[in-house]
């Protein structure tokens, strides 16, 4: 003969709310086994002397919550083909939010010998949308506190998060829906929903969450939809899901096949673009170039997930805490009154942060890929910050003339691979001149470049004035004209010409 587990739900907490069949079959059933004593209806069935036996003590044998569900569901299995039949009586219903039915389920589905009956009940969703006030079909999202972030809040529906055992998991699912919603979005608490003597119902914001001294075993907590406007992450959140639906399996073929390797260029590409509307002091050009940096930056993390190396969330929390920890004069104690005390702070706190022991190790830090003017400029300033550094702009002057002559005399020598060192010191030596005069060289190579293109155009639209081709110009005749455009281009910032 087959054993028998019957699963029993014993309502939200009110003993009102115990069916009629539950009841019968708990008041005729020898082996009674409750997952836990802790829940209102349990004094009731004390009181009409329905024995039971209490699995609290499996808590006290394991660390966590998933050791402790598949020990009771081996447990009733076990006294299950011991006994024949027994009843385990779960709170609530035994298919709402009760992880170890579904082990027991599964377990009956793999053993032959243990037949599964399943009464149902009044769960704790009836009486909290009742509490509440709120109609389910307008969405209802519901959430197991102790899977956060592996379960996600649905922004367009209202969310139920169950299981906030205590003020520790609750400050766990604070932390964690701060990251997308305000701090100060209203929640509501819900605790011993349906039951008279304890129900507590209230609305507080979202910060509060871990200061209320009476959340238990019987809190939820519910969260009515939000337009994304009203979220942290919301439009973020959008397009994160926007990318994650584009590399999908029935998405875009173009976004699915792209590497970290192959959107190298995007980045670079899109970056430049941001530095482009800048210069033209385009506010609307500069709000579109920004989304597309940030969709490059989405994209990459798109894929890292994919990967299973890192996630969005995980960038985010990264930046996060890294500006806090290079502010301590603002999150911390120390103090740092003058930007130039913030980068020296900023600097010390960098190579304790990246675990460098010399100056050379930030120095070789300094990303190859930057341009090489860029790179040039922050090697220079990364080495005068430890003091090797000329005492004022004359000395930066003075090694521009000397590179000079150098270069003019292996110049005269022919010898390719000198004249190109030589050539690399000059550059390098007007950069530091530029340094001292706290210009960026890159972004002064690129004004010259423009006005350069500038004049150049001049050029060519007064020789095709003349009914003249370029090509059939002579170098004086087109000199003339480059001068004339000094004349008659006036550059934008300063008008010197």
């Amino acid at each position: 003969m087959k054993a028998e587990i019957m699963i029993i739900g014993l309502g939200p907490g009110n003993p009102k709310d115990l069916s009629l069949g539950a009841y019968e079959e708990l008041k005729n059933n020898e082996y009674v086994f409750l997952r836990t004593d802790r829940h209102p209806v349990v004094s009731y069935l004390q009181e009409k002397d329905i024995a039971f036996q209490s699995l609290d003590w499996v808590y006290q044998e394991y660390e966590n919550f998933q050791e402790v569900y598949q020990r009771i569901a081996q447990e009733v299995m076990e006294r299950a083909k011991e006994f024949g039949k027994v009843i385990y009586a779960v709170p609530g219903h035994p298919l709402v939010a009760e992880e170890t039915v579904e082990l027991i389920i599964k377990k009956c589905e793999e053993n032959e010998e243990v037949d599964l009956k399943i009464m149902p009940a009044m769960s704790f969703i009836d009486v909290l949308i009742s509490s509440l006030k709120i109609d389910p079909i307008h969405g209802l999202n519901i959430i197991d506190g102790l899977q956060l972030p592996a379960q996600q809040c649905d922004f367009k529906v209202g969310n139920v998060i169950t299981q906030v055992y205590s003020p520790f998991i609750a400050s766990q699912v604070k932390l964690h829906l701060m990251e997308y919603y305000q701090d100060e979005t209203p929640i509501w608490v819900i605790r011993a929903a349906g039951v008279k003597e304890l129900e507590k119902v209230v609305e507080i914001p979202l910060y509060e969450l871990d200061r209320l001294s009476w959340i238990d075993h019987l809190t939820s907590v519910y969260i009515p939809p939000v337009e994304l406007e009203g979220l942290v992450g919301g439009q973020i959140e959008r397009l994160v899901d926007i990318v994650s639906t584009l590399r999908a399996e029935h998405g875009c073929p173009w976004d699915k096949k792209q590497t970290h390797e192959s959107l190298k260029q995007n980045l670079i590409e899109e970056a430049y673009e941001v530095i482009d509307a800048i210069d033209k002091n385009s506010i609307e050009a500069l709000e579109e170039e920004l989304g597309d940096v940030l969709l490059q930056i989405v994209f990459h993390s798109q894929i890292a997930k994919e990967n299973k190396d890192f996630s969005f969330s995980d960038v985010v929390r990264g930046i996060c805490d890294k500006l806090i920890f290079r502010h301590p004069h603002i999150f911390s104690d120390v103090a740092a009154d003058t930007s130039e005390e913030v980068l020296v702070n900023w600097e010390k706190l960098k190579k304790i942060e990246k675990g460098m022991d010399s100056q050379t190790e930030v120095l070789k830090a300094i990303p190859p890929s930057l341009p090489a003017l860029i790179r040039a400029y922050k090697v220079q300033k990364k080495a005068a910050d430890v003091g090797f550094d000329w005492d004022d702009i004359e000395g930066a002057i003075e090694k521009v003339k000397e590179e000079w002559f150098e270069l003019k005399e292996v110049y005269s020598l022919a010898k390719q691979d000198r004249i190109i060192e030589e050539l690399g010191d000059l550059i390098f030596s007007i950069v530091n001149m530029s340094r001292f005069l706290k210009i960026q060289p890159e972004l002064a190579l690129t004004k010259t470049t423009e006005k350069f293109i500038d004049r150049f155009s001049f050029i060519e639209e007064q020789a095709n004035k003349q009914g003249k081709n370029l090509e059939e110009m002579t170098l004086e005749e087109m000199n003339f004209l480059w001068k004339q455009s000094k004349i008659h281009i006036f550059d934008k910032n300063d008008k010197n010409y």
